[in-house]
């Protein structure tokens, strides 16, 4: 049984957001479990609840997409908690302006608004797997380099900063590269950004996969319906990192090297219009440990359980480090899923000492959940006590 904090929300309000004009639901440190048919707003609700943790949330979606169809464009996610450092209130989303809605989602912490997100992750960790996650060991690279960003920002809050400045040097690089005589001294500042920022990236990323795939060894039950999974990344300067965790090579060495590939590669670059080289190049590998096989080789059903075992285990980890595991958001997490294995999956849950908010179409396939859940119907707009 796991120990520490249990961080769970008490109640959730939303106000112009997606099919909900406005609704208020209460629930207890249990397990919240919505069901009810396509379309009815279920995972608009676990949507919500991941705009309590930076990022653009579960669908990525552009905030000003996010409010309902008929109103202004303003819209508002609030929620009260238990968190890792006690009872705190949060509230995010668009303001109305004078000139409209705003575009940039903002974020108050006991009715106080904070410089960055980043301050979410002081109360609460938010981590889900959704349905079109499904097919991420087969998707593109890119898909798995978001999922993999998500597992370390909920371990290292300043991860989500690097990325997002790495992008943004990344893309000034890119436009001055396209110009007919760019600044050679603009490109060296704007490399050496892309340098410091690219390697802590990968530092970070090399950390989490060393840590999650160590706990997955150390905790293997060849009984599991979940398959261990051993995780790997793939990619040049992810191999020249193994050197500096070996002590081969400082991280200011390959910050160097990096600049260095920068510099070097600006016509290749300016050709192809893009930087080919850097940490949203790497892709993360993973195999499936006892069948000794590329995840992407597995069934459909291997590919799922994996997933999901990855997801368990990375909580695992989160309350390892922190002292409270993280919020999960599993939207139709049963459907696929037989009966031994939904059976497993809810004890597995239930042993994290989290909250888990989960979605389907049908509520017998939560039944072995019992009281250890809230059961909720949703149908247009509105949330039921089922």
């Amino acid at each position: 049984m796991a120990n520490g904090i249990r961080v769970h929300l008490t109640r959730l309000k939303l106000e112009s957001f997606r099919n909900y004009e406005k609704l208020v639901l209460d629930c207890d440190q249990r397990h919240v479990v919505l069901t009810g048919e396509n379309g009815a707003g279920k995972t608009n609700l676990l949507e919500a609840i991941s705009y309590l943790s930076p990022g653009r949330g579960l669908r990525r979606a552009p905030y000003e997409r996010v409010a309902k169809s008929s109103s202004d464009g303003a819209w508002s996610v609030f929620a009260e908690l238990e968190g890792t450092s006690g009872p705190v209130s949060i509230g995010t989303g668009l303001q109305m302006t004078p000139l409209g809605p705003d575009s940039q989602r903002r974020v108050r912490i006991n009715g106080a608004q904070v410089k960055s997100a980043e301050a979410l992750l002081e109360h609460a960790r938010v981590v889900w797997l959704t349905p079109a996650m499904d097919g991420l060991f087969s998707g593109p690279a890119g898909d798995r380099r978001k999922f993999l960003d998500r597992l370390v920002l909920a371990v290292n809050p300043g991860h989500g900063r690097h990325v997002g400045d790495f992008e943004k040097a990344m893309r000034a690089r890119n436009r001055l590269l396209g110009e007919d005589a760019p600044d050679g001294a603009w490109l060296d500042a704007i490399e050496t950004q892309l340098a410091e920022t690219g390697i802590a990236i990968i530092i970070a990323r090399m950390e989490l996969v060393s840590l999650l795939t160590g706990l997955i060894v150390r905790e293997a039950d060849p009984a599991s319906p979940f398959p261990d999974a051993v995780l790997a990344l793939e990619g040049t300067l992810d191999a020249l990192a193994q050197d500096m965790a070996t002590g081969e090579m400082a991280a200011s060495e390959l910050e160097d090297l990096y600049r260095d590939k920068l510099k070097a590669g600006r016509r290749l670059d300016a050709a192809a219009g893009r930087t080919l080289e850097g940490p949203h190049r790497t892709d993360l590998k993973v195999t499936h440990r006892p069948k000794a096989m590329e995840a992407a080789l597995c069934s459909t059903g291997e590919q799922k359980a994996l997933l999901v075992g990855i997801l368990l285990a990375h909580a695992r980890l989160v309350a390892e480090l922190t002292g409270a595991a993280p919020i999960l958001l599993l939207d139709e997490i049963a459907a696929h899923l037989d009966s031994g294995r939904r059976a497993a999956l809810f004890d597995r849950i239930d042993m994290l000492n989290c909250q888990a908010w989960m979605t389907g179409t049908d509520k017998s396939l939560f039944a072995a959940m019992g009281d250890r859940a809230q059961h909720f119907q949703v149908a247009g707009g509105t949330v039921t006590p089922d």
